[in-house]
């Protein structure tokens, strides 16, 4: 078992947990209630300000802030968490607040990418194996599913959904839920068909692939509103898992999807 290498100008709190094998660099900040996984890196100068969990192999870019409390006015001083999981890197300078009473969390997956400068405020759920480019920015209370990918420089309102194996194209305004499976581009931004590559990659059934076009084109390229649409889609569609996730994503939809 190996013993974690803990640079001298480091600042660890008493209180903190420490895994084997990890590595915390020059002037980096440990604070009270964290948790570090095994093999896990903490860059110089990130800081763990508060109630951290890190799970094993985990890696902090430099400079990044983890467990801040909440940009919320409404944020009284109670006791919440940021937890992140195995595998999981983060790159320079990237922003990660604890949650509210709300949900009293702030969850990223297992294996997720967050590049420089991403911000994700209190409250928000990221999937596992999500891709979050440089600068994008999560108000509170986001929820991003399984191996979706969001271009640079994105914002993402708050209460928004984006669904499993959904493309975000750069620079996006995110004011509505994006629908698993599809991809979005543009301020306002807008539906443009499947995401075709990213299914294809991840060994997706040409048969699913082709349910789920007909389902886009039913969905938003009809001339049926949404119930109509749903309506039909109990008919005229093959009832996949896939297929059944897509239309319940739209059905179950609180603040609309983008068309």
């Amino acid at each position: 078992m190996t013993s974690s290498r803990i640079h001298p100008t480091a600042v660890v709190s008493s209180d903190a947990e420490i895994g084997t094998d990890v590595e915390i660099g020059p002037f980096a900040i440990i604070g009270d209630g964290c948790s570090i996984g095994d093999g896990s890196v903490i860059s110089p100068r990130a800081m763990l300000d508060r109630n951290v969990t890190l799970g094993s192999m985990v890696k902090v870019g430099v400079g990044s802030v983890l467990g801040g409390p909440p940009q919320d006015l409404k944020y009284a001083g109670e006791e919440t968490t940021v937890e992140i999981g195995d595998g999981t890197v983060i790159r320079e300078y990237a922003t990660i607040n604890r949650g509210t009473a709300h949900s009293c969390k702030t969850i990223v997956g297992r294996n997720c990418l967050l590049m420089s400068y991403v911000h994700i405020a209190h409250d928000c759920v990221i999937g596992n194996n999500v891709i979050l480019s440089n600068v994008v920015q999560l108000a509170g209370h986001v929820t991003i599913e399984d191996k979706a990918i969001v271009s640079g420089l994105c914002a993402v309102h708050q209460f928004a959904r984006i669904g499993r194996h959904s493309f975000i194209g750069g620079c996006s305004r995110v004011s509505k839920d994006i629908p698993p499976f599809l991809k979005a581009v543009g301020n306002p931004v807008k539906l443009y068909g499947l995401n075709t590559i990213g299914l294809q990659r991840s060994g997706m059934p040409e048969s699913t692939i082709r349910e789920l076009k007909r389902a886009y084109r039913l969905l938003f390229r009809s001339d049926l509103n949404v119930t109509q649409a749903i309506e039909r889609a109990e008919t005229d569609l093959e009832p996949l898992p896939e297929v059944k996730e897509l239309v319940r994503f739209v059905e179950a939809s609180e603040r609309g999807v983008v068309i």
